[in-house]
């Protein structure tokens, strides 16, 4: 699992019958020396989201077979899972 910045989201103008309920967003991985600016310098990849996250925000994210486990008996023709939407980094609760 990887964490990433979504920075918009794929319009497609016919789709897949198992995409619905969902939203293709596009994610760019970020590193570890990158991560508080949120500028990843990695290139941007197609992530499936039904989650429900916005523009800018850090989620985590999975790749390759791992990606369609979650649909399991469902096949849903995808590379990239939102995971997680993350809320903040080091953050000190009461």
């Amino acid at each position: 699992m990887r964490l990433g910045k979504t920075i918009g989201t794929v319009t497609l103008s016919q789709s897949h019958a198992t995409f619905r309920g969902g939203v293709l967003r596009i994610v760019v991985p970020l590193s570890a020396a990158n991560l508080r600016e949120g500028d990843g310098q990695a290139e941007p990849l197609v992530a499936w989201d039904d989650l429900g996250a916005g523009d800018g925000q850090l989620v985590a994210f999975s790749e390759g077979g791992e990606a369609a486990q979650p649909f399991n008996p469902i096949d849903k023709p995808v590379d990239a899972y939102v995971a997680a939407i993350i809320d903040c980094l080091d953050c000190v609760h009461p």
